[in-house]
This record gives structure tokens, C-alpha cells and sequence, in this order.
């Protein structure tokens, strides 16, 4: 398998992951009623006027997408259904040009499950779709056919797109596995040591919700409890937030440590320490960039 195998073998593949990307986005819109919940955080509602009509275009754009899905599908390789998708994408990153500016704090709205203020991973996700509807245009065979005869590089192809997909993703939960390997490899920022008997993780959280930490904190975060984990006797907890900075706004990681032995029936003044990062980069953002020292409430 070559470099000048991959390169055809991509173009020709580009319609069934732009398919994948594109169903799941609308599907994600049209079902349930969480469109109707999140449009008005939207910067699109305040482009309409309105929650409402917010939520009736979101729901236009996921018939969109679900009607190009079946295109790139059934149609592939297409001209037409690769300017489309092209367009589409071009459409969307001056949309999140829009958001940025116009209402810096609001979700762009663009998958089901994007509450966070419009950052560089929704303008990646939008450039990549314009460039797959080009890839479209210029691909010579169907899609079934370069699979059957270019198995390995077919197999490489869809490795590296669902890595993208995940790096890309505007849901929290495929990120997560790998941002605690990441940790685990290169250490984790709330380091230090500890010992004592397991507790339950509510128990660590009732104690951290009554702490002077997460008094100071709160304010960023912006979820329920995330995911939590046990390293070095110390307990991890994380949570998805937003740092405001005078007009801009970025989502970032919150991540608090408490003694896994700590309780509220032993402990009325737990240490706590506290990190905040960069939801993209995974770098400090809080506190001149540095993660804050232990905090006692």
C-alpha cells in the first residue's frame, strides 16, 4: 500500500464518512426534544429573533443533512452532491464567524449535543466538511467500489477518520477515554499523595459541593459530574465548564481533587485542589494559566 494509492483511495472514500458525519448531525437534530430545548442558547436564535424559529431551522438544516447523507450514499462520486456538501460547509463557517462575534457566549447549535460557546473545534468541524464536499467532486469511483478493491487502505482510511471524529467531537463522552490515557501518560496536573479507606464518589461530592472551592469555582462549571477517577489517594472529579474572559468565551475542563478517604462525617475542612483547562489544548487556563494551588474551606 502506497502514498499514491492512499491519495485516490481517500477522494473515492470521502462520501461515506461525510455521510457518517452528516446523519449523525441531523438525526441528532430531528429526534427528541432537545432541539426544542437548546435553540435559545444559540447564537442562531438571536440571528432569528427567536427560539422558536431557531428550533424550526435547526430542524430544516437536519432534513439537509440527512437528505445529503442519502445522496453521498446512493449517488457518489457526484459533482453535485460534493458542491452541496461543499457549500454547506462554507455556510457554516461563516455562521460560526457570525456567532463568534454577534454573541460570543452562545452554542452554535450545530450537532445535538454542542452547548458550549463556539470554539476552534466547531470551525475544524465545519472546514472539514467543506473539504470533504470538494473531495466529493473530484473522486473518479464509487465509494463500494475502491472499498472491494483497496481493503488496507480502506481500513487506514476509516482509522484516521474515526480518530478525527472523536478529536472533532462536540460530545463530551468519546473525548473522555482519551483524555484520562493522556493523563495517565503524562501525568496527571493535580498531583500529590494520600491513603485511606474507599469512600462512595457521592460522598466526595457532597464534601467538594460544601467546600470553599467549589464555592470560588462554580461559577465556571456548567455540568453535572462528568466522570471521576482514583490517582495517588487523591479523587478526581471532573466537569465541563465555560471561562469567560471580558468578550470571549471558551469551554474548558474543570477538574477537582479531594482525599479519596475524605467524607463529611470525618473531614469539615477538606483540601481541595483545583484545575482548569482548556477544553481544545488541555492547557491551564485559569488563574494567570496556572492551575490553582489547594484550597481549604
Amino acid at each position: 500500500m502506497s502514498t499514491a494509492t492512499l491519495g485516490p483511495v481517500a477522494l473515492d472514500l470521502a462520501a461515506p464518512l461525510l455521510a457518517g458525519v452528516l446523519g449523525a448531525a441531523g438525526a441528532g437534530k430531528l429526534s427528541g426534544h432537545g432541539t426544542a430545548r437548546s435553540a435559545h442558547r444559540t447564537a442562531l436564535a438571536r440571528l432569528l429573533r427567536g427560539g422558536g424559529r431557531a428550533a424550526l431551522a435547526l430542524r430544516g438544516l437536519g432534513a439537509l443533512e440527512l437528505l445529503l447523507c442519502a445522496a453521498l450514499l446512493v449517488l457518489a462520486p457526484s459533482v453535485a452532491a460534493g458542491a452541496a456538501v461543499a457549500a454547506l460547509g462554507a455556510g457554516f463557517l461563516g455562521y460560526l464567524g457570525y456567532a463568534r462575534a454577534a454573541a460570543p457566549g452562545a452554542s452554535c447549535g450545530c450537532t445535538a449535543r454542542d452547548d458550549g460557546p463556539v470554539g476552534a473545534r466547531a470551525f475544524a468541524r465545519a472546514a472539514v466538511v467543506a473539504a470533504g464536499g470538494v473531495a466529493v467532486a473530484l473522486a473518479r469511483h464509487p465509494w463500494w467500489v475502491t472499498a472491494s478493491r483497496h481493503p488496507a487502505a480502506t481500513g487506514c482510511c476509516a482509522l484516521v477518520a474515526v480518530a478525527g471524529f472523536v478529536a472533532l467531537s462536540a460530545d463530551r463522552r468519546w473525548r473522555t477515554p482519551w483524555r484520562r490515557l493522556r493523563l495517565r501518560l503524562t501525568g496527571n496536573p493535580l498531583t500529590g499523595t494520600g491513603a485511606g479507606a474507599r469512600v462512595p464518589v457521592a460522598a466526595t461530592v457532597e464534601l467538594l459541593e460544601h467546600s470553599l472551592a467549589w464555592q470560588s469555582t462554580s461559577p465556571l462549571v456548567r455540568s453535572a459530574l462528568l466522570d471521576h477517577w482514583d490517582d495517588g489517594g487523591w479523587r478526581i472529579l471532573q466537569y465541563a465548564g465555560v471561562h469567560a474572559h471580558g468578550d470571549a468565551a471558551r469551554p474548558v475542563v474543570v477538574l477537582f481533587a479531594l482525599d479519596a478517604a475524605a467524607s463529611r462525617d470525618a473531614v469539615r475542612e477538606p483540601a481541595v485542589r483545583v484545575s482548569v483547562l482548556d477544553a481544545d489544548t488541555g492547557e491551564p487556563v485559569a488563574k494567570g494559566g496556572q492551575a490553582q494551588r489547594p484550597l481549604r474551606s
